[in-house]
C-alpha cells in the first residue's frame, strides 16, 4: 500500500464523529463537496469504504471502526510531539500561529490588526487564513478561530462569545435604494445569494411566503459579500461579517429581521490545552473576545 495523506486523517475522523459530513465540514471549515472528495479520496486510496451511507448520516462500517481505533490515538501523539516541539521553540514567546476562516480574517480580524500591534507590538502573528482543514497541532500552530461547535479531540476549545449569533439581510446602497421604492413582497423577487436553506429560514421568519432559489452559492461567506456590495444580490450573513460594511456604507440592512440557525455557530478558540496559561496566547484571548464584545455590542 501507498504511503497515506495524513491530511486526509482528521477529515475521516470529523466525519467518523459527527456522522453528517455537512457538519463535518462546519467543523473543519470545510466546504461539503470539499470534505466528501476527502473522504472519497481517503476510500479510494484504502481500496474499500470505511462507512455505510443512511439519508444523511455516514455510520462507520466495521473497517471504518478498526481504522478510527488506531487513527485517533496516533493523531494524539502527533499533537503532543508538536506540542513539545513548541515549547522547546526559544521564538514561541514572542511568535503567534493562528489559523482562522479567510472570511473571519478578512471581514473582520484585518480590519483591527493595527489596534493589536499597537498594544502587544513585541507579539508578532502568524496569520494562515485558509479553506483547508488545519490541524492546530500537528502543523505547529498555537491556536484556531472556528465556527464550530467540536469536540476537538485533543485541544481546549474557549467560546469568544456569548451572544447568539444573528443573520441579517444586506445589499449595496443602490439594491436596497431599489427595494425600497417597492412593495414590501418585493424581497421574494430579488436576486438571492448564498444558501437555500438560510433563505427558506430567513423569509419564514420574515412572514413571507417564497421558495427561494439564490443566484449564485459561494464557498466563501467573504466572496459572497463582495458580490452583493457589488450590487449582485442580497445577501443573508453573520452580523459580525457585515458590521464594518454597514459602518463604511459599502452595505445596507434591508430589513430589521435576523435569525439565528444552527448553521451559523458561534466562534470559538481552539488552542493544545498546555499553551493555556502561555502569556502571549493569553494575551491573545483575551484582547480577542474584547474586540468581538465591541463589535457585537454595537446597534445594528
Amino acid at each position: 500500500m501507498t504511503r497515506m495523506p495524513l491530511n486526509l486523517l482528521p477529515a475521516f475522523v470529523a466525519v467518523a464523529e459527527l456522522q453528517n459530513v455537512r457538519a463535518a465540514a462546519e467543523r473543519l471549515h470545510l466546504t461539503h463537496s470539499a470534505l466528501s472528495q476527502q473522504i472519497a479520496t481517503l476510500e479510494a486510496r484504502l481500496g474499500f469504504q470505511l462507512f455505510d451511507r443512511h439519508a444523511r448520516r455516514l455510520v462507520l462500517n466495521p473497517a471504518g471502526e478498526a481504522l478510527l481505533k488506531k487513527v485517533v490515538p496516533a493523531l494524539d501523539i502527533i499533537h503532543e510531539g508538536i506540542a513539545d516541539a513548541t515549547r522547546a521553540s526559544s521564538a514561541a514567546e514572542t511568535h503567534l500561529r493562528i489559523a482562522m476562516s479567510p472570511t473571519f480574517a478578512n471581514r473582520w480580524f484585518l480590519p483591527r490588526i493595527e489596534r493589536w500591534r499597537s498594544r502587544y507590538p513585541r507579539i508578532t502573528l502568524d496569520i494562515d487564513a485558509s479553506q483547508r482543514a488545519v490541524d492546530i497541532a500537528r502543523e505547529g500552530f498555537h491556536a484556531g478561530i472556528r465556527n464550530a461547535a467540536g469536540p476537538w479531540p485533543g485541544l481546549t476549545g474557549e467560546p469568544l462569545y456569548d451572544e447568539p449569533t444573528k443573520l441579517v439581510v444586506v445589499a449595496s446602497p443602490e439594491t436596497a435604494a431599489l427595494l425600497a421604492r417597492q412593495p414590501a413582497d418585493a424581497l421574494t423577487q430579488a436576486a438571492l445569494l448564498g444558501d437555500r436553506e438560510l433563505w427558506r429560514c430567513w423569509f419564514s421568519a420574515a412572514g413571507l411566503i417564497a421558495q427561494p432559489e439564490p443566484v449564485m452559492a459561494f464557498n466563501d461567506i467573504g466572496l459572497m459579500l463582495q458580490a452583493a456590495e457589488q450590487g449582485l444580490g442580497l445577501a443573508l450573513a453573520r452580523v459580525l461579517y457585515v458590521s464594518d460594511a454597514l459602518d463604511a456604507g459599502r452595505l445596507v440592512k434591508i430589513s430589521s429581521v435576523s435569525i439565528t440557525h444552527e448553521l451559523a455557530l458561534p466562534h470559538s478558540m481552539v488552542y493544545p490545552a498546555n499553551l493555556e496559561d502561555w502569556s502571549a496566547l493569553q494575551a491573545f484571548r483575551e484582547w480577542i473576545k474584547a474586540e468581538l464584545r465591541e463589535t457585537l455590542r454595537q446597534p445594528m
